[in-house]
């Protein structure tokens, strides 16, 4: 079966980064590829016997993005796998990339013929606009904060995912760094007791288990995982249904280091066996990847009794 995955998002998010990934995961990738030249294209990479096929598609296609949900629907009816992966970051992130990089925008010209004063930010507004529509067809990636190598990891373990219906992703972050913009579904544990104030569990994190033999002990945290498994396992279905091949679950703290940390730990291990579950730690630039038959493929999961 031909496995595509098609790359979009913001201008500045990372779309380059992650098509390269897929090049030098064997991809046979194009850039820029208007959307009427989609279903040729694919018909194509079927006749020559391609696996692997990635395609980059933004704003520069504006003209075309609205028929493209109907383009994919009908490739998967001819049997071809796809997944659609979206790159943002928040705005002043992505401001601050253009200025470092000293480059346009690419709707700098278009904005300036429809007279609107093409700033950086206006082209960045303009661009969620176009691009709504395809948020809403894959896996969102929030690249604020993420280094090049961070994100290539992350779009790598996205992708691999070929035969499970759905990616899990549990990530936790710190309210002090502002919400990732990833989340489909976002919880608070800031009430739950902060380890930081022991000097010997300060510089320590969620994963370590002197943390999770202290947060373990505390029925109030027990309750809090206990309560958003049960809503996740209550309204999982129905995102399923709602023909969704991804969700992501974002657990905040303040400094986003010991208490979402765990709660995200237990969370992922509860779940390990429903489709392919990614676990994110934004403070602590971590990532892991949950088997479906249970258990992170790196460090091991302090599961609460």
């Amino acid at each position: 079966m031909l496995r595509v995955v098609f790359i979009t998002g913001i201008s500045g998010s990372g779309k380059s980064v992650a098509l390269r990934t897929l090049e030098d995961a064997g991809y046979n990738c194009v850039d820029n590829l208007p959307v009427r030249f989609l279903h040729d294209f694919i018909a194509a990479a079927h006749d020559e016997g391609l696996q692997r096929v990635g395609v980059s598609i933004d704003a520069r296609s504006s003209g075309a993005i609205a028929s493209l949900p109907g383009t994919i629907n009908a490739l998967r009816a001819l049997g071809t796998e796809i997944r659609v992966v979206f790159l943002d970051a928040d705005t002043g992130t992505l401001v601050q990339r253009y200025s470092e990089s000293r480059r346009r925008h690419p709707l700098t010209d278009k904005l300036f013929h429809e007279g609107v004063a093409p700033s950086v930010e206006a082209c960045i507004a303009h661009e969620r606009e176009l691009l709504g529509p395809l948020r809403e067809l894959g896996h969102v990636i929030d690249t604020t904060g993420l280094t090049p190598s961070q994100l290539r990891s992350w779009v790598r373990n996205v992708v691999q995912a070929d035969t499970v219906p759905l990616v899990l992703t549990f990530e936790s972050f710190a309210f002090k760094e502002s919400v990732p913009l990833d989340a489909d579904l976002m919880f608070d544990v800031r009430c739950l007791p902060n380890p930081h104030y022991d000097p010997v569990l300060r510089p320590l994190t969620g994963r370590d288990a002197p943390v999770a033999n202290f947060l373990a002990a505390i029925p109030s945290v027990g309750r809090m995982i206990d309560d958003i498994a049960a809503f996740i396992r209550t309204w999982l279905p129905e995102y399923m249904q709602d023909t969704r091949s991804y969700l992501t679950v974002a657990i905040g703290c303040t400094g986003g280091t010991h208490r979402s940390v765990y709660v995200v730990e237990q969370l992922a291990a509860m779940f390990a066996g429903q489709g392919q579950v990614l676990v994110r730690h934004r403070a602590q630039k971590q990532f892991d990847l949950y088997d479906p038959g249970g258990g992170p493929t790196e460090a091991p999961s302090l599961a609460r009794p």
